[in-house]
């Protein structure tokens, strides 16, 4: 097992100051040099393939496909997409404004927020690390990353790599536990981005106040999934839902918690759902070509065994549990709502099936619950669809598939509620970074045509002014 080295606390603050130091120089604003970043990130990323899989597969055990897929694969195609798009993003806005304010020279300028912080989680470290960061230099930030010390060979190969590949006046890595965040919270930062649980995330919310810093959350929660037996594939189905379920051996913030399923047609989502498995692993969940990852520490493992121990359900396909390291994708029937698996987020390869008398029942128990960061359901019913769109709320609604949704960069991926608040994925990871800077440049040689707002002020005056008041509504 990798040791990872922390930063020692002393450093932070003078790392801070040497980023901020830079930020304010304007070294990190022209787009040829922030353009050069992050070719040097994708770059950092190619050269070093085997190194960046070899140290996940330390951590989490990962099979390289799913690091492909899922993780580096996605950063050099983000920063990649920013490089090529640095111009349009950054250009100023001239918006179409009232005839009478047509020469105000109204802009919006797109300007970086300034000296920002990124706290990283163990699960999908190199994506939910970088891909961020990318928005943060494309918006011409300056930036510490702190990684989970959770994942110690990913931590350490980041603040082995980074200051290689950018510049490591405007880019650094702090890595730590406790004491090493609460010295970086201390600080007053231009953004803060975090991604883990809600506890944490209360805490950084809290210390984000403190200097009215913008935050971004993302914070998971339970995640249900419909499947409308009468309405779709309940094979394709089962296929989907497995396949996201078993991804990073469930350690993932959309991965499927729960599946609402009718009653009349459980047993047949059931046996759809093992026919999956027998496909998936055919030498058995845990056998090496199976690729099941590992849980990321015994104390997690432990919670997970504890609670199908504990479960009210009835475990129908798998429950090996190997040592405290691996679980098997498990799926658990008859799970009612006051059940321990119902509680929290499971974040591990346990599926409950939830048995419901029909989508009104479904949407009832979503509604109930706090707002989820994804809500999948399954339907080729229009009226479903709807229903699903307008009468829940969630961070994201995925149709017909897992997982999938976070390959679409073009639309905002975030929470609501409990599950967090902001967003990132492609523009959106620039967006977060960077302010929308409204400028009016009023003529001096219109000031004649102003007289009238100076004081002092008469009936005349006020009938110019109260006009907007009186001005006719139209009819609903």
């Amino acid at each position: 097992m990798t040791m990872l080295k922390y930063t020692p606390v002393s450093e932070v603050e003078p790392t801070y100051k040497q980023l901020s130091n830079t930020f304010h120089s304007g070294a990190t604003l022209p787009l040829a040099y922030r353009r050069k970043q992050l070719l040097q990130l994708a770059r950092m990323i190619q050269d070093n393939i085997e190194a960046w899989e070899a140290a996940i597969f330390s951590d989490l055990a990962k099979p390289k496909q799913e690091v492909a897929m899922a993780e580096l694969g996605p950063v050099v195609s983000s920063a990649l997409l920013a490089a090529d798009k640095l111009e349009e993003w950054n250009e100023p806005v001239r918006p179409e404004v009232e005839a009478w304010r047509s020469s105000w020279d109204t802009t919006i300028y797109t300007v970086p927020k300034g000296v920002c912080l990124i706290i990283s989680p163990w699960n999908y470290p190199y994506i939910i690390s970088l891909c961020p960061l990318v928005g943060a230099i494309a918006a011409g930030c300056a930036v510490i990353l702190k990684p989970s010390e959770l994942a110690p060979a990913t931590a350490q190969i980041f603040a082995d790599l980074i200051p290689k590949y950018l510049d490591p006046n405007a880019y650094a890595v702090v890595n730590g536990a406790v004491a090493e965040t609460s010295a970086l919270l201390n600080l007053k930062w231009n953004h803060i981005m975090y991604t883990g649980g809600i506890r944490v995330g209360r805490i950084i919310a809290a210390a984000a106040a403190k200097n009215v810093t913008p935050v971004t959350l993302e914070l998971g929660g339970k995640s249900p999934v419909f499947v409308d037996v009468d309405n779709t594939d309940i094979e394709i189905a089962a296929k989907r839902i497995l396949f996201g379920k078993q991804q990073n051996s469930g350690q993932l913030c959309v991965s499927p918690d729960y599946a609402l399923v009718p009653r009349h047609k459980k047993a047949e989502f059931i046996a759809a759902l093992e026919k999956a498995y027998k496909a998936f692993y055919p030498d058995g969940p845990l056998a090496p070509t199976s690729h099941i990852g590992k849980i990321i520490n015994p104390s997690h493992h432990a919670r997970l065994s504890w609670m199908l121990k504990n479960t009210k359900g009835k475990i129908v396909i798998g429950g090996q549990i190997e040592g405290d390291k691996r679980i098997a994708p498990t799926v658990v029937d008859d799970v009612p709502l006051d059940d321990v698996l119902m509680e929290d987020e499971l974040f591990g390869p346990i599926l409950p099936i939830v048995p419901v008398d029909d989508v009104e029942h479904a949407l009832r128990i979503i509604r109930e619950r706090s707002y989820p960061l994804v809500l999948y359901c399954f339907t080729e019913n229009e009226d479903v669809r709807q229903k699903f769109v307008t009468r829940t709320n969630s961070g994201t609604v995925t149709f017909n598939d897992t997982y999938s949704q976070l390959a679409v960069h073009e639309i905002p991926f975030g929470g609501q509620g409990d599950s967090g608040y902001g967003t990132w994925n492609g523009k959106y990871s620039f967006d977060i970074f960077a302010h929308k800077r409204g400028s009016t440049n009023v003529p001096i040689a219109a000031d004649p045509d102003m007289g009238l707002r100076y004081p002092p002020y008469s009936d005349e005056s006020y009938n110019v002014f109260a006009g907007a008041v009186r001005q006719p509504i139209p009819e609903a």
